[in-house]
């Protein structure tokens, strides 16, 4: 857009080639849903408070320093004034208001060093110069002030009063912006004095004093300090209680610039050294543990599935049964829980016994059969992208513990800061770790600096990002690992990060080492297989780099519950053993085989039936059979009015073997069934309201959003040339969204504007008015007939058109 001045936002996108339309949309996604009309729509949606806040909240300190300093210039500045204004380096200056620029925050002819260049009016509600705490300009400060304390004022700074109190307000806001002027005003005061205005200077806030209301002089001596400062314009009354520095003096006191402090600082990091093979395999054997860690509890619920709360979430009890279950600690149980329903491995669904309750979906089964390394990728991209803010569960908020897989735990936020945080320790060189015990309250205040605006909880949310991260298996260590690298940078990291990490995994083996106290060891992890028939007749004892297992009489008779027979059985033991089967093992196995299905179980309620009348009698008259109301009928024959699935676990305590008969007199097994609930649909990150994330996306996932903005930048055209072929004597547009994007842009442009309106009593009124913002249905504008700034419902405008040069004359 050389040498051209763009009138409004909209005239500015207008110019702008495709390619940096396409940026902006990429950069703003909310802008593009649904697809603007023309670049008019396009121009007002960038100007609404919720699109603003959204792409402000992805801006660092530096780039919100600009825009501070846009404001505290008036809104209007030119790009080389605007640079010289901020406290930081010429070149990455230059580069924020080019970044702000292409967001559409700043608009003007930004190629041009004198253009001057303008921040959306939205900015001055939402920002306002709370960065700088440069406080309000002296030409608002003088409002209350009346013609003669006006006049005073000026005579005092050198000034002659003109009679007209606009034009000296003016004047005395110049002279107070002259550096120079203020050097020698602050010169004149005493020592009380000046510390008194680098206080309330530094503090950004109004001073509170015995009274203003009274007649100061610069010419006056043995006066006190707050009225050698009004006397200057140093302190300007607010009130008859308060002071306030004007804005032009703040700037003047800080040298020129909206900040002391240089705002380009970026807070380094925390680091040590350490070999990057030790985080490697750090971070490997995390990796190894979280998959096993998630495989033994989804089986352990799909066998015993806890129930769903009536709100939603897991209780207390039930968190805590598998911190036991899993050997952890509750708040990481809780991030396995969590981990295991972001990956689309968990969900609510409904068993026999429970209407509603957290069940392996049947993608589970799928997931069980992969490599370790691929299951790994896919719950660690889960982690990823997951917008659940896990490190609250096993807090209490409001008096209320939080648990897990409860429904108000997401944060939108929360992917990009977890992707920010960890790219923090990409780009440490190789061999560069973070700190033990200042590392992590480096990487929060780095993030404090790169996104100021986030929530309260990003601190805590960042130190837990990085927690987790090391049990997921991306870090170790306190540095990145290599299939973390490949996870969080690569183009195609569903290969590239399960190809990393699987060099880095113990081999499976097939074997295990049977020993005469009735355990096995497995010296390493065993193939998926023997894993599972061996955890279906024996228990899991110790983990560990060698697991041991413990066979004993209730873990056997499991195995018999399955299907297994006693020749099967003993045939696995030794072929999967290195070592000889002991005699121990032998005779265990033996002796449950002899005393399986010895007793069976009908309905009567229920009944047993035994060929062995001893078992049976000993049975009856066992001292903790009492409550289970045998009665026998029959040698060999036992009734008992308790349900058959309440009697069997009983039977079982007392050291029985029973199995279920039907009524044909053949053997059920009473294996537990493995429930399983539907794979639910994972909510996009568009949809949950997340913006950009750093570093590069599914290659899918961007073609697609490069199709979507290559869309919608060629409707903006076409709605843009649709507009300009519409004939001169056609009548403007009236529909609420033309009328909201016309009154916008007269917002940016501070245009005048004629509009056609319906009032309370369905009279249609015209009026001529300056708008001053446009929110929430409504337009907020100066009215020239009332002369006061007046409120006016958008959906009763019936016409509006900017009020051009010749409508004035």
């Amino acid at each position: 857009m050389s040498g051209s001045v763009p009138r409004t936002l909209a005239d500015q996108l207008r110019g702008w080639s495709d390619e940096r339309l396409a940026r902006l949309l990429a950069a703003r996604p909310d802008l593009a849903t649904p697809t603007p009309q023309d670049t008019g729509q396009l121009a007002s949606r960038a100007g609404t408070r919720a699109s603003a806040l959204r792409a402000l909240d992805q801006l660092s300190r530096l780039e919100l320093a600009v825009l501070d300093a846009a404001l505290a210039l008036g809104g209007t500045a030119s790009r080389d004034v605007l640079v010289a204004t901020v406290h930081a380096a010429h070149d990455v200056t230059e580069a924020a208001v080019t970044h702000l620029c292409d967001l559409a925050l700043l608009w003007g002819p930004d190629d041009e060093p004198a253009g001057e260049l303008r921040a959306l009016s939205v900015l001055g509600e939402l920002l306002g110069t709370a960065l700088s705490r440069l406080g309000t300009p002296a030409a608002q400060l003088l409002a209350p002030y009346g013609p003669t304390r006006v006049a005073t004022l000026a005579r005092d700074l050198g000034l002659s009063p003109s009679g007209d109190r606009h034009r000296d307000v003016e004047a005395i806001a110049a002279r107070l912006a002259d550096p120079e002027q203020v050097r020698v005003l602050v010169g004149e005061v005493e020592e009380q004095a000046r510390k008194m205005l680098d206080h309330l200077e530094r503090e950004g806030r109004d001073g509170a004093v015995e009274t203003t209301d009274r007649h100061v002089s610069r010419s006056q001596q043995g006066t006190g300090p707050v009225d050698q400062l009004l006397a200057r314009g140093l302190f300007v009354a607010k009130d008859r209680r308060h002071v306030a520095v004007p804005r032009e003096v703040a700037l003047c006191l800080r040298g020129g610039r909206t900040t002391r402090e240089p705002v380009d600082d970026v807070p380094a990091l925390a680091t040590t050294t350490r070999d990057a093979s030790l985080v490697d395999r750090a971070a490997a054997g995390a990796a190894f543990e979280l998959v096993r860690h998630v495989e033994l509890l989804l089986e352990h619920w799909g066998q015993q599935p806890p129930p769903s709360l009536r709100g939603g979430g897991l209780s207390v009890r039930d968190l805590k049964a598998t911190a036991e279950l899993l050997h952890l600690d509750e708040a990481t149980a809780g991030l396995h829980v969590e981990l295991a329903a972001a990956a689309g491995l968990l969900a609510t669904g409904a068993t026999d016994e429970e209407d509603v309750a957290w069940l392996p979906t049947d993608g589970f089964d799928v997931w069980s059969a992969g490599s370790v390394a691929d299951r790994w990728a896919r719950l660690a991209q889960a982690w990823l992208d997951n917008p659940r803010l896990t490190g609250l569960v096993g807090t209490r908020e409001a008096g209320k513990p939080v648990n897990a897989l409860t429904a108000d735990l997401e944060r939108a936020w929360l992917p990009e800061t977890r992707r920010t945080a960890l790219h923090q320790l990409a780009e440490l060189p190789a061999g560069t770790v973070l700190a033990t015990g200042t590392g992590v309250a480096s990487v929060v205040e780095r993030l404090a600096w790169l996104r100021p605006r986030r929530p309260s909880q990003r601190g805590p949310a960042v130190g837990w990002a990085l927690e987790e991260s090391a049990v997921v298996g991306i870090t170790g260590l306190g540095g990145l690992s290599a299939h973390g690298r490949a996870l969080l940078l690569d183009d195609d990291p569903h290969h590239s990060a399960p190809a990393a990490l699987e060099p880095l995994l113990p081999d499976p083996v097939d074997h295990v080492l049977l020993q005469a106290d009735l355990t096995a060891v497995a010296p390493g992890p065993l193939t998926q297989d023997l894993a599972h028939h061996l955890a279906s007749m024996a228990d899991i004892e110790s983990r560990g780099g060698a697991t041991v297992y413990r066979f004993s009489e209730s873990s056997v008779r499991r195995a018999f519950d399955a299907g297994w027979t006693a020749a099967e059985l003993h045939a696995f033991v030794t072929s999967a053993s290195r070592t000889p089967v002991p005699q121990p093992l032998v005779y265990l196995v033996d002796d449950v085989a002899r005393k399986f299905g010895t007793i069976r179980v009908g309905s009567a309620e229920s009944f047993l039936r035994s060929d062995d009348e001893v078992a049976l009698a000993e049975l009856v008259h066992h001292p903790k059979a009492g409550p289970l109301r045998l009665r026998r009928i029959a040698p060999t024959v036992v009734v008992s009015d308790m349900p058959i699935d309440v009697l069997l676990p009983r039977l079982r305590e007392l050291g029985a073997s029973p199995v279920v008969e039907a009524p044909d007199g053949t053997v059920r097994l009473a294996r537990r069934e493995s429930h399983r609930s539907r794979s639910p649909r994972r909510p996009t990150a568009t949809e949950l309201g997340v913006l950009s994330l750093p570093g590069p996306p599914d290659a899918r996932a961007q073609a697609r959003a490069a199709a979507r903005v290559a869309a919608t930048v060629t409707a903006v055209r076409a709605g843009d040339r649709a507009a300009a072929s519409r004939p001169p004597s056609a009548p403007e547009p009236t529909t609420p969204a033309a009328t909201i994007a016309l009154l916008r842009g007269a917002v940016e442009a501070k245009q005048s504007v004629w509009i056609g309106y319906v009032d309370n009593h369905g009279s249609t009124i015209e009026r001529v008015v300056d708008p001053v913002a446009v929110e929430a249905g409504r337009l907020s504008a100066y009215d020239h007939r009332s002369e006061e700034v007046r409120s006016f419902a958008v959906h009763r405008i019936t016409a509006a058109r900017v009020v051009t040069g010749q409508d004035r004359g």
